[in-house]
């Protein structure tokens, strides 16, 4: 009988180590900054000017121009800072951007209207991209994506946001 809950054992450890951890290990070359061209949908990991990575992207379900109200489904624009992480986020994980700057406030305060916040790079809502538009105004890239973002970029990471 115990080399059975042995053996059971042994093989309930072994389909666990099989499973990932949504948290990696990056040991690269530093994320220097963040770069998204709205217009490509694509988003690039860069070291000073060598491109680590290339991600397609997804946005705010009203991707043009840039963030002015919450609610506006727009993807800001403009350049932030990455300024927080979620791991238990409810689209996997997420790294926050620094919207609303204090451009953003004040043109939001002078419309009458709250800027909105919580803008954030995550994963999707399923293993895949979930195709099309579909975001409050965050950038989307699939689960397994944003593990690897997750791990490199690193809070206080510039990030670019062009139209």
């Amino acid at each position: 009988m115990r080399a059975v809950t042995l053996v059971m054992l042994v093989v309930a450890l072994a389909s666990l180590a099989g499973c990932a951890s949504k948290f990696k290990t990056y040991r690269g070359p530093e994320v220097t900054r963040v770069i998204v061209d709205k217009s490509d949908r694509t988003m690039w990991l860069m070291h000073n000017d060598e491109v680590l990575e290339q991600y397609e992207i997804v946005m705010g379900f009203a991707p043009e121009g840039h963030k002015q109200y919450e609610g506006d489904g727009k993807t800001p624009e403009g350049a932030y800072t990455i300024n927080r992480r979620n791991p238990n986020s409810n689209y996997h994980l997420s790294l926050g951007i620094s919207y609303p700057n204090d451009a953003d406030r004040s043109f939001a305060a002078a419309n009458g209207q709250p800027p909105g916040g919580d803008i954030f790079i995550h994963g999707a809502t399923g293993e895949g991209r979930n195709r099309g538009d579909w975001t409050v105004g965050c950038i989307a890239v699939t689960n397994r994506e944003i593990e690897w973002v997750y791990a490199m970029v690193k809070d206080g990471t510039p990030i670019r946001i062009k139209p």
